[in-house]
C-alpha cells in the first residue's frame, strides 16, 4: 500500500497483482494491473513486493520478484492507459522493497544484499552499497536524506545521501538479534520488531534504548510490519489482530507506549501505510482487507471557520471548514506546538513551541520556523506586509519573510506603529540585483533610519527639525517618503551618491508612494 505525498490519492496491490487507486476518502476511483517482465511466463510467475509514489504524486513504482522495477505514470488524476506509460528498471535479483525519495532516484533493495540506486531520467542504476544478506526492509528518515535497510541476517545499514549536518556515520548501525521486517525511523531514534516479539529503540549510534518485551504474552506474536508518522514522533508496529502505538515524549526523551488497538479477526497485518499529512492510516491484512484509522491527538473547531487537526505533538493540520483547503504546520525541529492562532483577517498561522516560533500564510501556504525563545507569549504581530511578519517584543522589532527559516532582521525601536516601519521585500526586479531587501524605521520621533537586510547594514540615516507620523519606501527602495507633524511631506531620492530633498507643503491626508 502507498499514500501519495500530495494526499489525494491512495493505492493497493492486492495478491492477484492489481492495483487499486482510491481518492482521500477511500472511494475507488481506477486500477490496473501489472505484468511480468517477460510475458511468456504468465501472470502468475512473480509477486508484488513493494510499491511507492513518486515525490510528484503522478507515478508509482512497482517492485517485482522477477527481477523489476515498472514505473507507471498515472497524471495528475488518475491512471489511463498504462501500457503506453510504463517504464522499466531491470535488477540482478529479485526486488524486495523500494523507496522514492528523490525526484528522479528510486531507491530499492534486492534479495542478493544490494541496495541500488535508479536514475528514472537516464534509466540507469547504480549500487549504493552491498552485503552479504537478503533486504528485508527499506525506510528513510523525515527529510528523506537518509535510508536504513534491514537485511535477514539481522544487520541495519545506515547511508545518507546528506546527512544536513548532523555528522552522524554511515554503514553498519547495529545488529538486531532478529531480522528488522518491522523497522521504523523516527525523529530520535530507530525501533525495530521482528519474530522475537520485542520492540527495541536504538539510538542514532545504536546502542539500545529501550526495549518492550511481549515474548511472555500468549496472544502475541511476531511483528511483520511497522510504520512512522510524517513528523517522526509516532510509530505504529503490527502484528497478529494487534497494532501497537508508540509515541516520543519530548520531555522525558523516552517512547511511550499508548493502549494497543486490537481487532478480532483482523488476522496478520500485511502492510502499512500512514498519510503524509499525518491524519489517516491504513492497515493491509493477511485476508486482503484495508482498515482506515483516523489519527489525531486532538481536533477543536476555530472561529466556526477552521477545523484544527493536532495530528502529533509537532504536527498541526489547519482545514477551511468553508473552501476545503487544507495547510499542515510542521515543526521541523520535533517541537511540540503549544497552540495556533488564526490572525490577520484570518489568513496568516501563529504557533509557539518551546524554542521556535512558526508562521504560515494560508493563501500562499508559506510556512517559517524561526528560534525564538520563551518570551511568555507578550509578542504584538503585524500582517500589513504579505510577504514578511512584523513582531514587536521587548522593544525590539523581528522580521521574519514566509517560507524563510531565519529571522530576516532585527532592530531596537520603541514605535510600534505600521505607519512607521515600511518594508520592500524584492517588490520590482531590477538590473544587477539579485535580492533587493530594505527595511526603514524610526529611531527616534526625528530620525529615520534604513537598513540593508540583505546584507545586514545601514544604508542611511535621516534627521529632521519636526515630529514624523508617516513614512514609506518605494518599491526598490530607493525612494523615501515621509511626513511630519506639521503636515509638511518630504521625498529623498537616492541615486548613486546624490540625494536629494523635495519638500511638500499643505498635505492633509495620508500619502500612498507612487512613482
Amino acid at each position: 500500500m502507498a499514500w501519495a505525498p500530495n494526499n489525494t490519492k491512495f493505492a493497493v496491490c492486492t495478491v492477484d497483482r492489481v492495483v487499486l487507486l482510491y481518492d482521500e476518502q477511500g472511494e475507488k476511483k481506477d486500477k490496473f494491473s501489472t505484468k511480468p517482465l517477460d510475458s511468456k511466463y504468465g501472470k502468475h510467475s512473480y509477486t508484488v513486493n513493494d510499491m511507492v509514489f513518486s515525490p510528484d504524486s503522478t507515478k508509482i513504482a512497482i517492485a517485482q520478484s522477477d527481477n523489476i522495477i515498472f514505473v507507471y505514470k498515472i497524471g495528475e488524476d488518475w491512471f489511463h492507459d498504462c501500457d503506453a506509460k510504463c517504464y522499466p528498471h531491470f535488477s540482478q535479483s529479485a526486488v524486495t522493497c523500494v523507496l522514492w525519495p528523490a525526484e528522479h532516484a528510486i531507491v530499492y533493495g534486492l534479495v542478493e544484499g544490494k541496495v541500488r540506486l535508479a536514475n528514472t531520467q537516464t534509466n540507469k542504476s547504480s549500487t549504493q552499497y552491498s552485503t552479504e544478506s537478503c533486504v528485508v526492509s527499506l525506510v528513510s528518515n523525515v527529510s528523506g536524506k537518509g535510508i536504513l535497510s534491514g537485511h535477514a541476517d539481522g544487520t541495519v545499514v545506515r547511508y545518507f545521501f546528506d546527512d544536513e549536518g548532523s555528522g552522524e556515520s554511515q554503514g553498519k548501525l547495529l545488529l538486531h538479534p532478529c531480522p528488522p521486517y518491522a523497522l521504523a525511523w523516527g525523529t530520535n531514534s530507530i525501533m525495530v520488531g521482528g519474530c522475537d516479539k520485542k520492540v527495541v529503540a536504538y539510538s542514532r549510534e545504536g546502542h539500545v534504548l529501550q526495549t518492550f518485551d511481549y515474548s511472555r504474552d500468549r496472544t502475541e506474536r511476531e511483528f511483520t510490519v511497522a510504520a512512522t508518522s510524517p513528523s517522526g514522533q509516532s510509530v505504529v508496529f503490527g502484528s497478529y489482530d494487534r497494532l501497537r502505538v508508540f509515541s516520543w515524549t519530548p520531555r522525558k526523551g523516552v517512547w511511550d507506549e499508548a493502549k494497543p488497538k486490537e481487532i478480532q479477526n483482523l488476522y496478520t497485518i500485511t502492510a502499512l501505510a500512514w498519510k503524509k499529512d499525518g491524519s489517516r492510516l491504513c492497515a493491509g491484512t493477511l485476508c486482503g482487507g484495508v482498515e482506515l484509522f483516523d489519527c489525531c491527538l486532538r481536533r477543536s473547531i476555530y472561529k466556526n471557520k477552521f477545523e484544527m487537526t493536532y495530528v502529533g505533538l509537532s504536527q498541526v493540520m489547519v482545514r477551511n471548514l468553508s473552501t476545503g483547503t487544507r495547510i499542515v504546520l510542521k515543526s521541523y525541529y520535533g517541537y511540540e506546538i503549544e497552540e495556533v492562532k488564526i490572525m490577520g483577517k484570518d489568513r496568516y498561522l501563529v504557533a509557539h513551541t518551546s524554542e521556535t516560533l512558526l508562521l504560515g500564510d494560508l493563501l500562499t501556504n508559506n510556512l517559517s520556523e524561526v528560534p525564538w525563545p520563551g518570551s511568555g507569549g507578550n509578542e504584538k504581530f503585524f500582517f500589513e506586509n504579505e510577504t514578511v511578519c512584523m513582531i514587536f517584543n521587548a522593544g525590539e522589532l523581528s522580521l521574519v519573510e514566509y517560507s524563510n527559516n531565519e529571522i530576516l532582521g532585527s532592530v531596537r525601536t520603541e514605535f510600534m506603529n505600521p505607519h512607521l516601519i515600511s518594508v520592500r521585500i524584492n517588490e520590482r526586479k531590477q538590473r544587477g540585483v539579485e535580492d533587493n531587501k530594505k527595511l526603514s524605521y524610526l529611531i527616534d520621533i526625528k530620525t529615520i533610519a534604513i537598513v540593508d537586510l540583505a546584507g545586514g547594514y545601514n544604508l542611511a540615516t535621516i534627521s529632521h527639525d519636526s515630529k514624523i507620523d508617516w513614512l514609506e519606501l518605494n518599491e526598490t527602495g530607493r525612494k523615501l517618503l515621509f511626513r511630519d507633524k506639521k503636515l509638511r511631506v518630504r521625498l529623498d531620492i537616492s541615486v548613486g551618491s546624490l540625494t536629494l530633498h523635495l519638500p511638500f507643503k499643505g498635505v492633509q491626508e495620508d500619502t500612498t508612494m507612487a512613482e
